[in-house]
């Protein structure tokens, strides 16, 4: 028996990323929309030493998860998540970089270039 998301935030993302996907022809969010029509216990739970290995400065980084405080990070980058832990966010928000909800990287950037994703 398959379960329906209960969260109606994500409910509406998912209908978003599809609909942005559609309109853009960009695979990037239909990619995304289909990371979080998984289980919760599936969604990507990434650590800012990650963020830090993987980017360059002024990078733009989606994960389709939480976005964790373990580690540091040495340049702004402008993450979008689901989630961030609160240390995390402040961490990046002290080296100089953003945190954005997924919901706002995709009006800013509808046609998803330059953003990496991190799982």
């Amino acid at each position: 028996m398959a379960f329906e998301k209960t969260n109606p935030r994500i409910v509406r993302l998912i209908g978003n990323l599809k609909a942005a996907s559609r309109e853009s022809g960009a695979p990037l969010w239909r990619d995304v929309a289909r990371r979080l029509e998984k289980p919760n216990r599936s969604y990507a739970a990434i650590n800012l030493s990650k963020i830090n290995r993987h980017t360059q400065s002024n990078d733009t980084v989606l994960v389709a998860g939480k976005v964790l405080a373990s580690g540091n990070i040495g340049h702004s980058v402008t993450v979008a998540a689901l989630n961030f832990s609160s240390q995390a966010r402040s961490k990046i928000m002290a080296a100089g970089g953003q945190c954005l909800m997924i919901e706002k990287l995709m009006t800013e950037h509808p046609k998803g270039s330059g953003i990496k994703i991190l799982r």
